[in-house]
């Protein structure tokens, strides 16, 4: 039987369109944080690491906390889209507080800015906008064909925006001025940018009602629970656990990338490099995941599709290794691209993936956490990408790096050098291996079966053909 259709492509594209909100964030924060707060400010790189490890045992809580606010969550708008729509002006107004460190103020007082601009920033407003958005894309269809095509269309929105912020902003600084009023000044301007968008991107979808996502059940009070049954739900899902941690590694892994301003200014000797790479990264991730809902249908699932093209990363990442022993900027990027396409398609079908995560939580605990149980995206953003910016600034600190110096030592640049070169290679062998692991799909038709459920009264994104 074909599965019922809720969606028309403008609500697709709408709701993809978020993801620009969401980059115009974590882009910027990502790749220019450091090297505005280390270059431009003149704090310690290793100080900054620290408050930002300080931070993430913040973030840890509130992912779940507010996971579990919008389950609970019954508004007009609906479960999730008040938390999406409203966290994002907290997101704007603390974007622009992280890049806009009064140069005035002593160092402590710049430290003590940051700290509280960073966790309010990813602690608070960034968690509640990023769970609400990727939870839609359980609460506005079943089909689930068309949650894989929402992640398709919002990652190529997300690695567009991520593109074009990356290849833009070290010209965009310089044209302002190119000082740390130049980095607030770009920060305003992106600010308004993303709250414009998510504005649109809530607005252009709409909420399915409960009786509906419960398949016509009507809910008791015996089914309603804290955040701390909440977390023992996710902690019995061993997926979700998984899908966590390859979420936390493909962050640790962009942070890496995102350091390359660093080798490309000290190493390659060409800032301006840094945008470039970025198309080599981007545009093969948008090529990948225009393709990934037609090869999931073709492959009969998602699982075989996202570890081949994991192991395609993986050699990719080893070729760009080679090629920067080599020194040949030109096959570093080829090689790049390789496997970046090859990334790809687990970036637009994983929201697919923890719908069927959730899907397995309701057939072994008989629980709806959907809310919840995409914390891992927001939990993995948060501690992968925040801990990844904070062991670069501990390696740079460690090598002796100094932003305002006018050279680097060769400690420093050996540094740059591995972790550009070799732990991106290594994050993505962890991924290729957890994902090796994560069958949900498999699982959750084996609980079917032994239920004697039909395919299709439980959505499954497995059963795409």
């Amino acid at each position: 039987m074909e599965e019922k259709k809720y969606l028309k492509w403008y609500n697709k594209i709408g709701y993809g369109s978020g993801d620009i909100a969401g980059n115009v964030v974590y882009a910027f924060l990502t790749s220019f944080m450091m090297v505005y707060l280390t270059d431009s400010v003149g704090l310690a790189a290793g100080v900054v690491g620290t408050l930002i490890a300080v931070s993430k045992l913040f973030d840890g809580f509130t992912d779940i906390f507010f996971g579990s606010m919008i389950d609970k969550t019954h508004s007009k708008m609906g479960k999730a889209k008040p938390w999406m729509l409203y966290g994002y002006i907290g997101c704007a107004i603390t974007l622009v507080c992280c890049f806009a460190v009064p140069v005035s103020l002593g160092t402590t007082a710049k430290y003590a800015w940051f700290f509280i601009s960073y966790t309010l920033l990813n602690g608070v407003f960034y968690t509640a906008n990023n769970i609400a958005y990727s939870a839609l894309t359980s609460l506005i269809t079943k089909n689930s064909k068309e949650r894989v095509q929402m992640g398709s269309y919002r990652f190529i929105f997300a690695f567009s925006t991520s593109l074009l912020i990356q290849a833009i902003t070290v010209g965009f600084v310089d044209k302002c001025g190119g000082d740390a009023a130049a980095w607030r000044t770009v920060a305003i301007i992106y600010a308004i940018i993303g709250l414009v968008v998510n504005t649109i991107s809530a607005l252009s979808v709409k909420e399915l009602p409960e009786e509906e996502l419960n398949e016509g059940e009507v809910k008791d009070d015996n089914e309603k629970y804290g955040m701390v049954q909440a977390f023992k739900l996710l902690v019995k899902n061993k997926y979700y656990m998984m899908i966590c941690g390859t979420y936390i590694l493909q962050q640790l892994y962009g942070a890496m990338i995102g350091a390359g301003i660093y080798y490309m200014t000290w190493v390659l000797k060409n800032k301006n490099l840094f945008g470039q790479f970025a198309w080599a990264v981007n545009i093969p991730l948008i090529i990948a995941l225009i393709f990934t809902p037609t090869l999931v249908g073709k492959w009969k699932g998602m699982y075989k599709l996202n570890l081949r093209g994991y192991v395609l990363a993986v050699i990719g990442r080893a070729l760009v290794v080679v090629a920067g022993y080599m020194g040949s900027v030109p096959l570093m990027m080829a090689f790049t691209a390789l496997a970046a396409l090859g990334q790809g398609p687990w970036q637009g079908d994983m929201n697919a993936v923890i719908a069927s995560c959730s899907e397995y939580t309701y057939l072994t605990q008989g629980k709806r956490i959907d809310g919840t149980m995409y914390s891992c995206t927001s939990l993995g953003v948060k501690i992968g990408g925040g801990i990844g910016t904070a062991v670069v600034g501990w390696m740079l600190e460690f090598s002796g790096y100094v932003g305002t110096n006018a050279t680097q030592p060769q400690s420093a640049l050996d540094m740059m050098q591995f972790m550009y070169l070799w732990l991106p290679l290594i994050f993505d062998v962890l991924i290729m291996f957890v994902l090796s692991r994560m069958n949900v799909e498999d699982a959750n038709k084996k609980l079917k079966a032994e239920k004697g459920i039909a395919a299709d009264e439980i959505t499954d994104a497995s059963d795409i053909n």
